[in-house]
């Protein structure tokens, strides 16, 4: 009876909020456009930054909705009203997410500071409706209200400030948002998320991110029924069945979503694991472009596999404590991983060797990360 009382209530993902994500998954594919084209053998550096940093702003923004959804959503009028602004003001973000920014800045940006001024004022009406019954709640509300009012001004403000010098400051306002949220540690310790209802968000956009990937391996299949293409395309869906796998066993049998977090570090990770996930969509494309020089692309594709599984392997910060990887298995994925490198090195120019060793590498990574996860389980319960 007692287990019942104070046992917490597990909150589900709502239609509004998948609906939400699906402009998200538009938003990822104009992203990953950007560099779709090449110049001098691959992406100039310019283009790259580009797209690095409206990945960066549009996984920002998704972080901030989810955390006040998590927190304080409940359902209201005016949160779907909040919801379906911000969902049409990212059309504009996403039709300005071009090679030529410059000509699509200010739409960019004002669409980018009225989501902001609009997440502030769902705070605010937050806000009023709790600080007379849930008083604890009031010094974080206010927090994030002053933090999205100042991220607002940052980017508004940047716009007369382009215009006059043509320096774009806009992107100071995620630099701003992400330290806000570390200069506080202490307002989010005690305002902890529902962690199981955050986690299946996050994989929900993880989830839309190896769509992208399904679509980018689509070239694979061309060619006709012949044994280059069949193996080609094959090791190529391996590719992306073997790191949806390890993310989906990390989720199911090794996050311990029911502890309790503020789940900042844990957004903070899936950022830049997402951004690794977009580039090894782009890399499986540019395998097959003959104009992207080899060395380059086999350097993006490495390096964008070694990103991935860094950001990955550090999640087991949230793991249980049974599956808490030892010094060795962080030594065998290291050497595992400098070897992979080692060979790629060597054999880059032979693409039907290359693409078989990373379709090793990839389960063989996948293989660890089972076995010892098993293995700490069972010496846990041993000593137990």
């Amino acid at each position: 009876m007692f287990a019942d009382i104070f046992k917490k209530e597990e909150k589900k993902v709502e239609y509004i909020e998948l609906i939400y994500d699906l402009i998200f998954v538009y938003i990822i594919g104009r992203n990953n456009s950007l560099i779709s084209s090449v110049e001098h053998g691959f992406i100039p550096w310019s283009v790259y930054l580009t797209y690095f940093l409206t990945t960066l702003i549009a996984l920002h923004i998704w972080y901030l909705t989810t955390v006040f959804i998590n927190r304080y959503g409940s359902k209201s009028v005016a949160e779907y009203i909040g919801i379906f602004i911000n969902m049409y003001l990212l059309y504009y973000m996403a039709d300005g997410t071009r090679v030529a920014w410059h000509e699509y800045y200010t739409n960019y940006t004002v669409a980018w500071g009225l989501i902001l001024i609009n997440l502030a004022v769902q705070y605010f009406i937050k806000l009023k409706q709790t600080e007379k019954l849930m008083p604890w709640k009031t010094a974080h509300m206010r927090y994030s209200i002053v933090t999205l009012l100042i991220e607002a001004f940052i980017v508004l403000g940047s716009i007369p400030l382009y215009h006059l010098t043509g320096i774009a400051l806009s992107p100071l306002a995620l630099v701003f948002g992400l330290a806000a949220v570390f200069f506080r540690k202490d307002l989010n310790r005690l305002m902890s998320v529902d962690f199981a209802h955050m986690t299946e968000r996050v994989m929900l956009y993880v989830v839309f991110t190896f769509g992208e990937m399904i679509i980018s391996i689509t070239g694979y299949f061309q060619g006709g029924f012949t044994f280059r293409s069949v193996y080609f395309s094959l090791m190529a869906f391996l590719v992306v069945a073997g790191l949806f796998l390890i993310y989906g066993y990390f989720y199911d049998h090794i996050i311990d979503r029911e502890q309790e977090t503020s789940g900042s570090g844990y957004m903070l990770l899936h950022i830049f694991l997402i951004t690794a996930l977009n580039n090894i969509a782009v890399a499986l494309e540019f395998m097959r472009e003959p104009e992207v020089d080899d060395l380059l692309k086999n350097v993006f594709l490495v390096a964008s596999f070694v990103v991935y599984y860094i950001f990955l392997f550090s999640l087991e910060k949230y793991a249980y404590c049974c599956k808490k990887p030892s010094l060795k298995f962080w030594s065998v994925i290291i050497g595992a991983s400098l070897g992979f490198c080692a060979l790629i090195a060597m054999l880059y120019k032979r693409g039907d060797i290359s693409i078989g060793i990373t379709v090793c590498y990839i389960y063989a990574m996948f293989g660890l990360c089972v076995y010892y996860s098993r293995k700490h389980k069972r010496e846990a319960e041993e000593n137990a």
